[in-house]
């Protein structure tokens, strides 16, 4: 390993960009196969981790980083239906019991992080935070925290949640549908270029206007605006989401160093640890879900559990449950999140210090 490195760190520009290609084809290509969340996002993220923290950092062009967020911001609110909110206000209780339960949780959870200084700041804080991963990482570093160790946090918990949900799936028993998944469907082209050209805009736009979270907020906002009052179907191929997935992955990875992943590395069994108490919460208000408002099991956990929604969206899809339901609590916990993370992290840090 040590020899790798040396030689890694030896190397060309030219060709640490090709060892870097090289191995995030081979950790997304094997993350995908194992069926884990974000494969295209994690793949290039650990294999920029391992060429920096051998010694062969590239540069990341801070433009196409720009466009690539807008992408994934755009891409976030074209799989927000505009009919979200009739869903929602069948059951605005459970909603809002069940939105308000998950943020409390993970906010006590986050605050105990922090006060025993496992990490510095408001990492803990954001790290900790309910959904969103993608975008909770990107906006953390607005608000001082350490965007690395935030994905680490985010991306232990959402591929423990998936793998969880799954493991439900089989025990359950629960039937899979044979389903096409949605980003495997062809889309319109004019729709995907329009779509394009307003990610551009956001891109370029963000910058200036100053926002927290930066490109991708911006786009979610506009894409949202778009998308509700019907302007503009919101889509983008599949194809060019796994670059942005990419090109965001080896953003944040690029930024690792030596200190950080043995900073992670001791902390890992603590932060599994909160994982693991956080999933056994929401799993208490998924079965206070069943008893009381008569929701079947695995609706109920996958409605509750504080992973990624685009990897909830897949494995409920794929099932037999109750997907509006599902995608409707998922939803608004993420907007709930996106929308609330700037002022809670701070009243957070706050009662950190006190």
């Amino acid at each position: 390993m040590t020899a790798l490195a040396s030689w890694i760190a030896q190397a060309s520009n030219p060709l640490r960009w090709a060892v870097l290609l090289a191995l995030s084809a081979v950790f997304g290509m094997l993350f995908w196969l194992a069926h884990l969340p974000a494969a295209y996002l994690l793949g290039p993220m650990i294999a920029a981790i391992v060429v920096a923290v051998a010694g062969g950092a590239v540069k990341i062009d801070k433009r196409g980083a720009l466009v690539a967020q807008a992408s994934v911001g755009m891409m976030m609110a074209g799989s927000i239906p505009p009919d979200i909110m009739d869903e929602i206000s069948k059951d605005w209780l459970l909603f809002v019991l069940g939105t308000l339960s998950v943020v409390a949780a993970a906010g006590v959870l986050g605050l105990s992080i922090t006060r025993a200084r496992i990490f510095p700041g408001t990492t803990a804080i954001w790290g900790s935070s309910p959904g969103a991963a993608t975008v909770m990482v990107l906006m953390s570093e607005s608000y001082g925290a350490d965007m690395r160790l935030v994905a680490f946090m985010q991306y232990v918990r959402v591929v423990s949640c998936a793998a969880m949900a799954m493991l439900l799936v089989r025990l359950i028993g629960v039937p899979e549908l044979d389903t096409v998944p949605a980003v495997a469907r062809t889309v319109p082209v004019l729709p995907s270029l329009a779509t394009f050209g307003a990610a551009l805009v956001c891109a370029f736009a963000a910058p200036r206007l100053r926002l927290p979270g930066g490109a991708l907020l911006t786009a979610l906002i506009v894409g949202l605006g778009l998308s509700f009052s019907g302007l503009l179907e919101v889509v983008l191929p599949a194809w060019f989401l796994s670059i942005c997935f990419a090109v965001v992955g080896l953003s944040v990875g690029m930024r690792f160093t030596p200190e950080v992943v043995r900073h992670a590395a001791s902390a890992f069994p603590r932060v599994m640890m909160s994982v693991i108490i956080l999933i056994a919460t929401c799993g208490v208000f998924a079965l206070a879900l069943v008893v009381f408002a008569d929701v079947d099991p695995l609706t109920a956990y996958l409605a509750t559990t504080p992973g990624g929604a685009d990897t909830v969206a897949i494995i409920a899809t794929s099932t037999d449950v109750d997907v509006p339901f599902v995608m409707a609590m998922q939803i608004a916990r993420f907007l709930f999140v996106v929308l609330t993370a700037p002022a809670l992290a701070r009243y957070l840090s706050r009662r950190a210090a006190d």
